[in-house]
């Protein structure tokens, strides 16, 4: 089954090795970048592409940062089904606390090792048709100095 995955981060090198790890981990997996909130919406009003099954937003971005277009997703009766993981260099609970408060699935610490990012998308890819939250919940604390955190799927709003 076809796996797309949408990326909105503005640091090249971030965005390369996130890239870099789906192709190791799967080549066929779809991975559509952008480098701010605004081209988020705009991939995903594109009718031509298949929306992704699950969206990674930074939170700093120029422009529309990761908070603005998690909002916008989750108030959008189109896009709000689509788990969203806020990836970033931020390590303060204070932040994971709000995305999830926000509606995001998961918050995770862009991980200092490629391996570790490798192991954190190899199980999302594994399980992004079904079962994504119990897959990864148990990278709750995987790093030291990092935070890993995810709600709860029964908490998401209602279709």
């Amino acid at each position: 089954m076809e796996k797309i995955f949408l990326l909105a981060d503005d640091d090249a090198d971030d965005t390369e090795l996130f890239c870099e790890a789906l192709e190791e981990i799967d080549p066929s997996i779809i991975c559509h970048c952008a480098t701010d909130g605004k081209k988020v919406l705009e991939i995903l009003q594109n009718e031509t592409l298949k929306k992704p099954h699950v969206i990674f937003l930074d939170i700093n971005m120029p422009g529309m940062n990761g908070w603005e277009c998690l909002k916008l997703l989750k108030d959008s009766v189109t896009f709000k089904h689509i788990p969203v993981l806020i990836y970033s260099t931020s390590n303060h609970p204070k932040e994971a606390d709000h995305a999830l408060d926000m509606g995001a699935l998961c918050f995770f610490t862009k991980p200092t090792y490629f391996h570790e990012l490798k192991e954190i998308l190899g199980v999302l890819a594994a399980n992004v048709n079904g079962g994504l939250l119990q897959a990864i919940s148990h990278f709750n604390g995987i790093h030291s100095k990092k935070v890993f955190a995810c709600g709860d799927e029964n908490e998401k709003p209602a279709e």
